[in-house]
């Protein structure tokens, strides 16, 4: 398995370690880049991420045999349509959404006849820190990439997908873009809100300021993926919102409980839900491949 050409559109965090992963394991000849910034695709060259910068996404993703799109899930429909009539019968395309069912209703919407060439990707991996800059070829190993392939699709060419993540080191599942999108409204778009809504109700009290000088580390660990890029967990939150409504109506259902303890002053209840939630957390563990640092759209691309 060898590519001649890899069109990188999106030439942020996840793009640019695709590209040195791919470049690394020797598995692509050449490879294009793409970023609506000047700036950014001059230093993707810069950096050797890319060996050519294109003005725009066709010019990308001409003669290119694999195509990633790294952009966030709001740019995900521009993107398809823009790419549509250069992409080749028989290129591999993929994403790298946080979400699945948005994004392949975009590209219903903008691939047309191309909508076969589309796996769609979800690599559960990140920073805290985003950027060109902070691309490295190990970004991807020993973190999972669920793909959500389409009836369209064929065996081969889910087989070649699977091959790719594989490949740079990946362990890779698969599900239906529903069971995908209900998963991780769960475990994260919903921890993520979680904790943007934290941070707004310190800082929202008069003495917020105050009282986040005296944080310690558990507020450090809570509260480390409130730093995600707001234009991303945007489009993420927005493009999964029925989900992400229905896990908020679990929470609150489970903090109505606990302020219900808490006003009755009945211990023996609240003690019971802390030990239900201690015993779940302390008998759970990362599973193969899941070990990364922070959900895959918390940087922008």
């Amino acid at each position: 398995m060898k590519f001649q050409r890899l069109a990188l559109i999106g030439c942020g965090l996840m793009g640019g370690s695709f590209a040195l992963a791919l470049r690394q394991a020797g598995l692509v000849q050449h490879i294009t880049g793409f970023s609506a910034s000047d700036k950014t695709r001059q230093r993707a060259v810069e950096l050797q991420v890319i060996d050519q910068a294109c003005n725009s996404v066709a010019e990308a993703v001409k003669g290119a045999d694999l195509v990633l799109l790294a952009v966030p899930v709001g740019a995900m429909h521009s993107s398809f349509a823009a790419l549509s009539d250069s992409l080749a019968p028989q290129a591999l395309l993929m994403d790298v959404g946080s979400t699945k069912c948005d994004v392949i209703s975009a590209a219903r919407a903008g691939l047309g006849e191309r909508l076969n060439c589309l796996v769609p990707a979800h690599p559960i991996a990140g920073k805290e820190v985003a950027g060109i800059e902070h691309a490295e070829a190990a970004l991807y190993r020993e973190r999972r990439t669920i793909l959500t392939p389409l009836p369209q699709n064929s065996i081969r060419q889910i087989k070649i997908a699977s091959e790719v993540w594989t490949a740079i080191g990946c362990h890779v599942s698969h599900m239906t873009p529903e069971a995908h999108d209900a998963t991780f409204a769960a475990v994260s778009h919903l921890p993520h809100l979680l904790a943007f809504a934290a941070v707004n109700a310190l800082t929202a009290q008069p003495q917020g300021a105050a009282f986040l000088e005296m944080a310690g580390p558990g507020f450090r660990d809570f509260s480390r993926i409130a730093a995600s890029d707001p234009v991303v967990w945007r489009d993420i939150l927005n493009a999964n919102h029925t989900e992400v409504l229905a896990q908020l109506g679990h929470f609150r259902a489970a903090l109505d409980q606990f302020e219900t303890s808490l006003s009755q002053r009945n211990t023996q209840a609240l003690q019971a839900l802390i030990e239900q939630a201690s015993g779940v957390r302390s008998a759970w563990a990362l599973q193969a491949g899941n070990a990364c640092t922070q959900n895959s759209e918390t940087r922008p691309s």
